[in-house]
């Protein structure tokens, strides 16, 4: 199956559950995509290409992240950092607060990875940009380099770029 087809395919086994998890969100639940290994073999391509040789390890943001980050960092022969909210770690080095809607949060990581190093950041979905833009400055703490920003989804309109940056490679839009 050629990479548009099979691309066309995942996007289209991406499911949108109405008012989850409150009245008047629709829901974007990406594990009939993660079931599916062609659909899931062409995303993970698809987000990886246009950063090959541009980075030394993964960081996959929680939760679904982390999904697609393991799949990623085997595919590329690389390692994984788990980038986490807080109080999920043993032992946080870094950690990073940033704005919700309403209040604050907070993601942390450990401090396993070489001064310098170049770090692929993934997550699921990209909305407000908040969490990501998190992810960026906990990379830079750990004094390493952020090398590159990717997302299986971006949902369109609520401005997730101008938090995030421009730069952020995406395969969905909604």
């Amino acid at each position: 199956m050629p990479e548009n087809d099979a691309l066309a395919r995942a996007e289209s086994l991406i499911g949108v559950i109405p008012d989850y998890p409150s009245p008047g969100i629709l829901f974007r639940d990406i594990t009939p995509m993660l079931a599916d290994a062609a659909a899931l073999r062409a995303c993970i391509g698809a987000l990886v290409e246009p950063f090959a040789g541009r980075f030394d390890v993964v960081a996959g943001i929680e939760a679904r992240g982390f999904l697609l980050a393991g799949a990623v960092a085997a595919a590329a022969g690389v390692g994984l950092v788990p980038i986490r909210k807080a109080g999920k770690l043993p032992r946080p080095a870094v950690s990073v607060d940033y704005a919700l809607e309403y209040g604050t949060a907070t993601i942390e990581a450990h401090d396993d990875l070489p001064e310098g190093c170049r770090v692929l950041l993934l997550d699921d979905v990209l909305a407000t940009g908040g969490t990501l833009a998190a992810a960026q400055r906990l990379v830079g703490r750990l004094g390493c380099v952020v090398g590159g920003s990717a997302v299986l989804l971006e949902l369109d309109g609520l401005g997730g770029r101008a938090l995030a940056g421009d730069d952020v490679h995406t395969l969905f839009h909604a």
